[in-house]
C-alpha cells in the first residue's frame, strides 16, 4: 500500500514536471500579480506595507487554481482513474497522493518565492519569515478544498470554468486566518500565534474534509 501510495505521488510530481503548465506557471501568475499591484496603487510605500499581506495570500490562492482542473480530468480522461478505482490502494490515499502532489509542485514553491515577492511591496524584513510561515501553512487547505471541487468537476469536459466558482467561497476563511496571521507579524494588535494556529487547523481539517469529500465525489461519477 505505502508502494502504491509512493507510486501515485511520484508519477503526479513527474507529470507536473514533464507538462511544464503547473507549478511554473502558478509562479509566474503569483509573480505577475504581485508586480502589477504595486504600479496600480503607485509610490505609497506605507500603502503597499499595510496590504501586502493581502497581496500575497490573494496572488496564492488564485496561483494555486490555476490547474486544479487537471488534477483528476487527465486521468479521467486517460483511463488511469478507472485503475486508480480498481488497485488496492484506498481511493482517499490516492487523492491524499494527489493533493500532496499538487501542493509541492504549486504551494510550497509559492511559499518558499514570499519573502522574495514581499521586498516588491515594501515588506519589512522581519516580517518575511512569519508571512511566509503562513503561506506554508495555510496552502495545503487550498490544494485540498481544490482537490475536493476538482473531483467534483472530473467527469465535465468543461469543468475548468465550475471549479473556481465552486472552490473560491470556500477558501475564504483560509484567506481571513492567513491574512490575519500575516498582518500580525507585521505588529497588529492580536498575537501571532493565535491566527497561526487556526491556520494550521483549517489546514488539517481541509486536508480530511477535501480527501474524503474529493474520494466520495470520485466514486459517485463512478
Amino acid at each position: 500500500m505505502r508502494r502504491a501510495f509512493l507510486a501515485i505521488l511520484k508519477r503526479d510530481l513527474a507529470l507536473a514536471a514533464r507538462a511544464g503548465g503547473g507549478g511554473e506557471l502558478a509562479l509566474v501568475f503569483f509573480l505577475t500579480l504581485v508586480v502589477l499591484v504595486p504600479f496600480a496603487l503607485g509610490p505609497d510605500l506605507n500603502l503597499l506595507s499595510r496590504i501586502g499581506p493581502a497581496i500575497l495570500w490573494l496572488g496564492a490562492l488564485l496561483a494555486t487554481l490555476i490547474g486544479l482542473d487537471r488534477l483528476f480530468q487527465g486521468d479521467e480522461e486517460d483511463g488511469s482513474l478507472d485503475l486508480i478505482r480498481a488497485s488496492a490502494l484506498p481511493l482517499e490515499l490516492a487523492v491524499l497522493a494527489k493533493g500532496l502532489a499538487h501542493w509541492l509542485t504549486t504551494g510550497l514553491p509559492l511559499a518558499i518565492c514570499a519573502p522574495l515577492l514581499g521586498l516588491l511591496v515594501a515588506l519589512p524584513a522581519e516580517a518575511m519569515l512569519p508571512i511566509a510561515g503562513t503561506l506554508l501553512a495555510g496552502t495545503p487547505a487550498l490544494s485540498f478544498i481544490g482537490a475536493a471541487g476538482a473531483a467534483l468537476t472530473a467527469s465535465l469536459k468543461r469543468g475548468g470554468l465550475i471549479l473556481p466558482i465552486l472552490v473560491a467561497p470556500l477558501t475564504v476563511p483560509v484567506l481571513i486566518f492567513g491574512v490575519s496571521a500575516a498582518n500580525s507579524a507585521l505588529g497588529g494588535t492580536v498575537p501571532f500565534l493565535t491566527p497561526f494556529l487556526i491556520l494550521c487547523a483549517l489546514s488539517l481539517a481541509a486536508i480530511v474534509v477535501g480527501t474524503i469529500a474529493a474520494a466520495a465525489a470520485l466514486r459517485q461519477a463512478d
